[in-house]
């Protein structure tokens, strides 16, 4: 096994190895996967000291109470996103945080969008800094793949003032390990010939779907290398994770990855989560989880005139078992509080169908069937009448109200008005702009 590492300070043309630095795994890189991975490095740190050149080179936290994000030079220190902010301090004394710069992330990551854009219609979006690309029709006007990513990484350096890892395989999943095999500011080729030899000693966590809590679980049992989790026994993953779970995992071990690339178009839904230490679902909890949710969900729904019909939750329990439960509506749903009603009781219907289970460790809400934002037609007041209906005085005035706190919000921020329990919760710790930047599709 040979692995083939090429730097060089001086900027090129793009063409490998002329800029950056450049990792080639195999020998066939002429012709290569058609398939990249393209993410953005530490990029809330790197934008903020792209923005601040006195940062540069410094340990950058984004964030206060909460690390948001820490550049390279914090996260060798054990920083990382999710810290508590006296923890990393501690972690790190000479640590700088910084609030964040939610406008200046989005119009970077956008830039850098654009950038991918220029090589192939077929670009997937999946968060505000990564992306996967599918270059396979591009090679007779760019050039083969590690050519195209080559003059992608020098292209944002040069127009955005960034670094990107890109990876390139044959499958989408393989891609995205490649890339993180290539942090920071690599680029890592992987011959299809080659691609068992390639992951047998990565460690497990980078299968997509890996977490920490099932990194443990698995290290437990001596597993800790994506070779070991491909050869493992699907009926012994199947006790360990459950049948699904570790069916999934154990294909993409094996490099099974059938998704093809599917350029980013119209949201076939809107949704967001919250997970949280083990907890009791008291009512309480509940209500403060789903009221931050359904006004997040809810506000990104009237933001793309959207509404939607179909509702469903996600509850996790311990050991991450998970259940869902939906409710397809006559009238869409962009109203905060009708959502978070909704989901009240669709969560309420997953807790009594498990009554044993005593602690949660996430609630998702998720709306699809999305449709534009219909015109609302005002009926008559009358006796018993639905505030989830549309035309209804209740629904229409919850809708004026959800409408009215939009403008406010545009003009003097998300924090300047809100409703109570989502405002003046302990979850404002982590600001919702920074919240919408990271999901996607849930």
């Amino acid at each position: 096994m040979e692995l083939f590492v090429v730097r060089a300070d001086s900027a090129g043309s793009g063409k490998v190895p002329a800029e950056g630095t450049y990792v080639r795994y195999g020998d066939r890189v002429a012709e290569g996967p058609s398939i990249l991975h393209a993410d953005l490095d530490a990029f809330y740190a790197s934008v903020e000291q792209l923005l601040d050149p006195q940062l540069r080179g410094r340990p950058v936290a984004v964030g206060g109470s909460v690390v948001l994000a820490a550049s390279y030079e914090a996260k060798r220190f054990g920083v990382s996103g999710g810290m508590a902010g006296w923890r990393a301090r501690e972690a790190c004394p000479q640590l700088v945080f910084v609030r964040g710069h939610f406008a200046e992330y989005r119009r970077l990551g956008d830039a850098v969008m654009a950038i991918l854009g220029d090589y192939t219609p077929m670009v997937q979006r999946i968060s505000i800094d990564e992306a996967f690309l599918d270059v396979g029709g591009s090679k007779r006007l760019f050039g083969p793949p590690h050519e195209i990513a080559a003059a992608i990484r020098v292209r944002v350096r040069d127009e955005v003032g960034l670094s990107i890892s890109v990876g390139a395989a044959r499958t989408k999943h393989l891609a995205k390990i490649a890339s993180q095999v290539a942090k920071p500011d690599g680029l890592v080729v992987v011959d299809p010939e080659r691609e068992r030899e390639f992951l047998e000693p990565l460690p497990v966590r980078l299968v997509w779907g890996v977490g920490p809590a099932t990194e443990l679980r698995l290290a437990h049992r001596g597993i800790t290398t994506i070779g070991q989790l491909a050869r493992s026994s699907p009926h012994h993953l199947a006790r360990l994770l459950g049948g699904g779970q570790g069916a999934k995992l154990r294909a993409l071990a094996n490099n099974e990855d059938r998704r093809q690339v599917r350029p980013s178009g119209r949201a076939r839904s809107v949704g967001a989560q919250s997970a949280f230490a083990r907890s009791a679902p008291t009512p309480d909890l509940v209500a403060e989880v789903l009221g931050h949710l359904a006004d997040r969900v809810a506000g990104r729904l009237r933001a793309g005139g959207l509404a939607g019909r179909t509702v469903t939750v996600r509850v996790r329990f311990a050991g991450l078992r998970s259940v869902t439960r939906s409710l397809t509506v006559r009238d869409p749903v962009a109203s905060t509080l009708t959502l978070r009603e909704i989901a009240e009781s669709l969560v309420a219907q997953a807790l009594a169908d498990h009554s044993t289970e005593r602690v949660v460790t996430l609630l998702a809400i998720s709306i699809a069937n999305l449709v534009d934002e219909p015109a609302v037609q005002l009926e008559f007041a009358v006796a018993g009448e639905d505030p989830h209906h549309l035309g209804s005085p209740s629904g229409a005035a919850r809708l004026a109200v959800d409408r009215s706190m939009d403008n406010v919000r545009k003009r003097f921020g998300r924090s300047s008005v809100g409703y109570a329990a989502p405002t003046f919760s302990e979850r404002g710790a982590v600001p919702d702009e920074f919240r919408e930047l990271a999901e996607h599709e849930l």
